[in-house]
């Protein structure tokens, strides 16, 4: 039996934005990130992308330090590159123009080979009166599940 994956999601993402597509990509990592993420030392939280000249840039994600790192240790908020094919990005750079668009990295993930993915959003922010309904569904749903364990006892 293998180890669980390790996987890190931004949670905060689904409340603040309707998600209109999703894009799966790599990232170029250094060795103690990598080490790091594996030790679920990150964060995407407050995490968000930008399109430089033919490259998508992640900018503010969180990766700890490596506990056995040395001086060879990385930046923990530094600009890290995301692997796409040159039509993804050009098709994300045409939604982005639309108004209200936006590229949020949402989940973090090891694949079965060991290789690191990010799964990035295509996203547009809600108004504050569609994240008070949210919150409405979601205790209401946690509500219905309260009273069907209560009569399945």
């Amino acid at each position: 039996m293998s180890a669980p994956r390790k996987e890190i999601v931004n949670r905060k993402a689904k409340f603040e934005y309707h998600f209109v597509q999703e894009f799966e990509a790599g990232i170029s990592l250094l060795g103690t990130e990598v080490k790091a993420i594996r030790e679920g030392n990150a964060n995407l939280t407050g995490a968000y992308c930008l399109i430089v000249g033919s490259q998508i840039i992640v900018k503010s994600m969180y990766i700890g330090d490596y506990k056995h790192g040395n001086i060879y240790n990385h930046d923990h908020r530094r600009d890290r590159v995301l692997l796409l094919r040159k039509s993804e990005i050009k098709k994300i750079e045409r939604r982005i123009n639309e108004k209200g668009m936006t590229l949020v990295p949402y989940r973090m993930y090891f694949t079965d080979r060991g290789f690191i993915k990010v799964v990035v959003v295509l996203a547009q922010g809600k108004k504050e009166f569609d994240k008070r309904e949210t919150m409405k569904e979601r205790d209401s749903k946690r509500e219905l599940d309260r009273i069907k364990k209560i009569t399945n006892k």
